[in-house]
């Protein structure tokens, strides 16, 4: 094994040179052979509760050490590298303290990477950080559907500042997402049930019901429109994620996340991220394991739908 090899994702250690997730390249080259960018923004400073998504970027690739040892994911039957080619970007950084410069630079990086046609996968952080991410993204593709999975609808009024929130009270006010192809999944908490602009899926109906009654739901409601795909792991019930900043009982377990995102290949799916996991509240990297499952799985969801 030369050294190169170490670094190159082919050797799968679970516990040496655990550098990036997955043992992808660490690199920030967007060259023509690159399809896809993980991404990661170690920022908390917009967290309502229980601080520490900084270290999710970090716990999530520590943790995606556990799943290098298969060479083709359960069900798939291609390697991953045989399909799709990844590099991770490694972390967004900014000055303590300075939000802006956290939103801005953000944005300039993911619109770098996406302007150059790769997908982009982005490790939080809070979910405020996805407010800049759809700003990025529509600048390529123009207005979004947006499918996301959370125990909260984040569309609070009254907050004009950075909030994890509220992201999507500003985002159709802005133009970046469309409402009528916007679908929520998970959702278990109090929200204007009169008056709100997106379609909700609660987590009690959608563990009712098949994972293909969701999937039909969801594909009606997008459909070919370019998606951005956000997941909180909070969508997550706490038996399967508890290391978040607000936990929920009564959500979805790691099974049925996986089983939707798994069908929802085929999808104009341009840009993803996995948000909130914050290690310091996590047992045994539950919440940490989730976050770079979840994550892998919409890879191969990018590589099944090439």
């Amino acid at each position: 094994m030369s050294n190169s090899d170490l670094f190159d994702g082919s050797f799968p250690s679970t516990y040496a040179n655990i550098f990036s997730y997955m043992g992808f390249p660490l690199s920030r080259e967007l060259s023509d052979s690159v399809d896809a960018v993980v991404m990661g923004v170690p920022y908390d400073l917009a967290t309502s509760a229980r601080p520490g998504t900084r270290y999710g970027p970090n716990g999530i690739r520590q943790a995606s050490s556990q799943l290098r040892w298969e060479e083709k994911r359960w069900p798939y039957e291609f390697r991953l590298s045989e399909k799709l080619t990844v590099i991770d970007y490694g972390d967004i950084d900014f000055d303590l303290g300075k939000h802006e410069q956290m939103v801005e630079n953000v944005e300039q990086e993911a619109g770098k990477i996406l302007a150059a046609g790769k997908k982009l996968l982005t490790l939080g952080g809070d979910h405020y950080i996805t407010l800049p991410l759809l700003r990025a993204a529509h600048k390529q593709h123009g207005r979004l559907a947006l499918i996301h999975f959370d125990a909260h609808t984040d569309n609070e009024t009254g907050f004009d500042g950075h909030y994890h929130g509220s992201m999507f009270y500003h985002a159709p006010i802005e133009g970046l997402i469309n409402p009528d192809k916007t679908v929520q999944i998970g959702i278990r908490t109090e929200y204007d049930y009169d008056s709100h602009p997106f379609t909700v899926l609660d987590a009690s109906w959608v563990n009712n019901h098949r994972t293909e009654d969701t999937v039909k739901r969801i594909r009606k409601i997008v459909g070919d429109t370019p998606v951005y795909l956000s997941l909180d792991i909070d969508c997550l019930d706490p038996a399967y994620a508890p290391g978040t900043g607000t936990p929920v009982a009564g959500g979805l377990s790691s099974d049925k996340t996986l089983q939707i995102l798994r069908s929802l290949e085929g999808l104009n799916i341009v840009a993803m991220d996995v948000m909130e996991v914050a290690p310091a509240y996590d047992h045994a990297e539950i919440t940490a394991l989730a976050g770079a499952t979840i994550a892998l799985e919409m890879l191969y969801m990018v590589a099944t739908s090439k």
